[in-house]
């Protein structure tokens, strides 16, 4: 949504990497919309403070969302393996927690393979979940209290809070497990139509949650101590197994889609360059969405494993759980209404419609839960606190390395001046040069051609453009053009995932389009440098503090350089031989 705000109106602060969908043109960058922003929109473009605690919200809310795939495997397995300790007292905590974390290893361990090979079992262990549940919780209506759904009634909330005042606020902290993982479907709009989405919860997963928890509801009325475990003491003993069978494997399903919102969310925020790079890989040729990172995936592994042996023996986890999703909610809630007015032009009553009752409750339920951090509600404030920092930091360095690029960026004109010297030599051979600047030329090529004094006969200034397709058309991966000096030229290559980039196959790619589009005297020349041969030149950059530099620099950008010492490469593997690799390395000075 973020992203979505900042095409539509100019209230991004970093100039993001373009990234471009299957709907976009795909040779001409045109902008998404071009009619003036709204109101709104014209707010947050006068405000850099409002910019920037919009930025804030959107990275907090993605940390939320990190801490809450973190969890999310944690509590859901745990709570499904703790089912044994119904029939086998004897079965320990720590027993229950180890095989819960064997369990996640396994599911992680898996990952790599992608969810293509084992979604076709999601269905239909999701149908059997859904449709078991709210039988049981009929049976249970019946059985103990079948006048439980008075509990619906406006007039038992109001006797209820008014009863309670302040005890029954801070008791909406203990509901609100109740209510996490409906929200998450809405999430799948990016692999599911919407219609699908609205017939599914609205025949299935919301009928089959008020009446599997009123028939819990009923169970816990006649049997108040057991409300710890209510969920496999309301559960028949006939079929206790099959519900524990049924439950275990409804849990692994929930975590694989948390885990895979995880990699999801972070290869966006990777495209956006809000975080630091790690490889992202897709595991599908036909589904974008279907990603992994080994990185993200090992280090969820050791977090949700960390999480079950360190916080499986009492109710934190749960605390922590519900810390995130209620936030993570509420952070949603606001970025919609923002697209609602910025983006849809959505009347302001409708707006308020919207707005008011979701705000005011998320809102409550936010403070009730806050009363949860001493109680391991703090876990997922620590971890979005440290996975912010990491972001704020990448982010700064980021901004400050592209604002001196933009300001020393080389333009066609300067080019013609750096080549007209009598001491620059135009040189036998073909170079790649890459650059990652849409207007413009990277500084790194003034700094090549004033040190080497030199530029090779054929120079081509390769900038690599993503998009989200599986593969980009022939026709439309390779766009060239000329630019002033001779033998000087631009070449942009989209590619999609499933393209494979090697720079051999470039390199004889490019050359065969540049000949094409060229006389025939100039594309001899071409051939020539291409048999004298090639060349790839990409810049390697970092900062320069000096000591008139001020602490804060001092501190981020040191941070900066060691994100980005240890990350991957900006540019995609290549594959390109050895012996062909240049590397021009450049200080920006602060």
């Amino acid at each position: 949504m973020y992203s979505l705000l900042c095409r539509h109106a100019d209230i991004g602060i970093l100039p993001s990497k373009k990234v471009y969908s299957e709907e976009e043109p795909l040779i001409h960058n045109q902008s998404a919309v071009d009619r003036r922003p709204s109101w709104l929109g014209k707010f947050f473009e006068r405000s850099i403070t409002a910019r920037r605690v919009l930025l804030f919200m959107a990275i907090l809310g993605m940390c939320m969302l990190i801490g809450d795939g973190i969890l999310t495997p944690a509590i859901s397995v745990l709570s499904a393996i703790d089912g044994l300790r119904g029939p086998f007292p004897s079965v320990s905590k720590p027993a229950v927690e180890a095989l819960s974390a064997a369990i996640l290893i396994g599911l992680f361990l898996l990952q790599k393979f992608g969810t293509s090979k084992v979604s076709f079992l999601f269905s239909p262990i999701m149908a059997a979940w859904t449709f078991t549940t709210p039988i049981i919780g009929v049976y249970s209506i019946v059985r103990y209290y079948p006048g439980i759904f008075k509990a619906i009634s406006p007039h038992y909330i109001v006797h209820f809070f008014l009863r309670n005042k302040k005890e029954g606020w801070r008791m909406l902290g203990g509901t609100v497990l109740c209510i996490t993982g409906a929200e998450a479907m809405f999430a799948d709009l990016g692999h599911f139509s919407k219609k699908g989405i609205q017939i599914a919860f609205l025949f299935s997963i919301y009928p089959s949650l008020v009446l599997t928890y009123a028939g819990q509801t009923a169970y816990l009325i006649n049997n108040v101590n057991d409300f710890s475990d209510g969920f496999y003491k309301f559960v028949p003993r006939p079929v206790y197994w099959p519900m524990f069978v049924i439950a275990t494997l409804a849990a692994i399903v929930a975590s694989q889609s948390l885990i895979s919102a995880t990699f999801s969310v972070i290869k966006q925020s990777v495209v956006l360059d809000c975080f630091p790079r790690v490889k992202v890989v897709h595991t599908s040729q036909h589904k974008e969405g279907e990603v992994y990172s080994p990185e993200t995936n090992y280090i969820l592994m050791v977090l949700c494993v960390g999480v079950v042996l360190g916080f499986g023996a009492g109710n934190s986890i749960g605390n922590a759980f519900g810390v995130v999703v209620i936030m993570v909610m509420l952070i949603t809630t606001i970025m919609l209404t923002l697209v609602m007015i910025i983006i849809w032009r959505t009347p302001p009553a409708l707006v308020a419609l919207y707005f008011i009752p979701f705000f005011i409750m998320e809102g409550a339920y936010v403070s009730a839960v806050f009363t949860k951090i001493p109680e391991g509600g703090w876990l997922p404030f620590a971890v979005s606190m440290i996975l912010a920092l990491i972001m704020f930091g990448w982010y700064y360095g980021r901004q400050r390395k592209t604002e001196y690029e933009m300001a020393n960026k080389v333009t066609v004109e300067r080019l013609a001046e750096l080549l007209a010297r009598p001491e620059v030599q135009r040189v036998p051979g073909l170079c790649f040069f890459y650059s990652n600047i849409q207007d413009g030329l990277t500084p790194v090529l003034a700094h090549y051609i004033k040190n080497m004094s030199s530029l090779h006969a054929a120079t081509v200034f390769v900038t690599l453009r993503f998009l989200l397709v599986a593969k980009v058309d022939e026709r439309e991966r390779i766009l060239v053009r000329r630019l002033g000096p001779s033998g000087v030229y631009a070449c942009t290559v989209q590619y999609g995932y499933a393209d494979s980039l090697r720079g051999d196959d470039l390199a004889a790619q490019v050359t065969s389009r540049l000949r094409r589009h060229v006389e025939a005297d100039e594309a001899a020349r071409l051939e020539a440098a291409w048999r004298a041969g090639v060349v790839h030149v990409r810049g390697k950059t970092r900062f320069y503090v000096g000591e008139d530099a001020g602490w804060f620099d001092k501190v981020m950008l040191g941070f900066y350089e060691f994100l980005h010492g240890i990350c991957r490469s900006a540019l995609p593997a290549l594959g390109t031989p050895l012996q062909q690799r240049v590397e021009i390395g450049m200080l920006y000075k602060v």
